[in-house]
């Protein structure tokens, strides 16, 4: 038998079982299939705020030297929600055409009973099209390691009706970590105001099983689309900002849709979405970013408000982001940056 999750994400509904047990669910889906099962990725709501990940094609795309930092706390009234940490570095090199960039993430579930650690090699190339319009294309390589804490599971052999977790399983445990190598890539187009992009991540659909059988992880396909208009005349010398968005995303069987925009004003920004899931009757959350940037700073915060059938028990989702933009005036450069917003 096929078996699937129910959702494409794990930012939605997952039906009506217990906290507790849905957490531990979450955590191992897929795991212990002796057949085939599937997985997904960790998601930031702060996409543009981690631009590697979301498609490599954006490595470089700063010219100069950004080192980002993310943190997100998902379903943190839940005892077992998801942290992810990520951190990042890119820069456009001009003696090989293009942009290097590295990725370094961690993602804990069940208090990290379920951890997966990715390490990513990013180049990109990019080429001007005419004096108004660019490309870049990305490819990135991956080299990632899930495990699987067995000591943290609990199972039915080990409950007394009257006094709860008391004795030792008789389960055996087996597995416990799997490594994999995984291939993505993209492109983005842009000009001054406009930018679009198109990634397509785990190419190769590795086998994430820590058991017996196989679970791949699906390729996810994403694509992005958006604009940065100036409020208050020439984009030049404008100081208000207003960036309308919209992200599509499939994995598997599963389709997300992310709506929003962002309005800045000198360093502050601004920002509202609504992330759907298609196809289904499910909502999923609402999301309100602040942000203060500047040339050489940036500091985002968002927070997810869940409008499943689980809120308000999950306590939604905290995201912290950092990026920091290194000088690099040397000799002068032709070049073009996406005009995408930092968060």
């Amino acid at each position: 038998m096929d078996m699937k999750p129910t959702q494409p994400t794990r930012n939605t509904v997952l039906g009506a079982m217990t906290l507790p047990v849905l957490a531990l669910a979450i955590a191992c889906f897929g795991t212990f299939s002796p057949q085939s099962a599937s997985a997904q990725d960790a998601e930031f709501t702060q996409f543009y705020s981690n631009p590697i990940y979301l498609n490599p094609a954006f490595a470089g795309a700063a010219r100069c030297p950004r080192f980002v930092m993310n943190y997100r706390n998902q379903w943190p009234a839940m005892s077992g929600n998801y942290v992810t940490s990520a951190a990042s570095y890119d820069q456009h090199i001009p003696s090989i055409s293009g942009g290097l960039g590295l990725i370094v993430m961690n993602d804990r579930a069940g208090r990290g009973t379920l951890s997966t650690s990715r390490i990513s090699g990013i180049y990109s190339y990019q080429q001007a099209v005419s004096r108004k319009f660019s490309i870049k294309a990305g490819f990135e390589a991956t080299y990632f390691q899930k495990a699987l804490d067995w000591n943290s599971l609990t199972f039915g052999d080990m409950i007394d009706p009257r006094k709860g977790f008391i004795y030792t399983s008789q389960d055996q445990p087996r597995g416990g970590k799997v490594s994999q190598v995984d291939f993505s890539a993209g492109i983005i187009g842009f000009s001054k105001k406009v930018y679009f992009g198109f990634a397509a991540h785990h190419l190769n659909e590795p086998n994430e099983s820590l058991v017996v059988g196989l679970s791949r992880l699906p390729m996810k396909l994403t694509a992005h689309f958006g604009a940065l208009l100036p409020l208050d005349g020439d984009a030049r010398y404008a100081s208000a900002f207003i960036s309308p968005n919209i992200l599509y995303r499939r994995q598997g069987e599963f389709q997300q849709m992310n709506v929003g925009g962002y309005v800045s004003k000198g360093p502050i920004v601004g920002g509202i979405w609504y992330r759907g899931i298609l196809g289904t009757q499910y909502r999923d959350a609402f999301i309100v970013t602040l942000g203060i940037q500047s040339d050489v700073i940036k500091f985002g915060y968002s927070y997810d408000v869940t409008v499943s059938d689980l809120t308000p028990a999950t306590g939604g989702a905290h995201e912290v982001s950092m990026s920091l933009n290194f000088d690099c005036r040397a000799k002068r450069v032709k070049f073009r940056s996406p005009p995408c917003p930092g968060f």
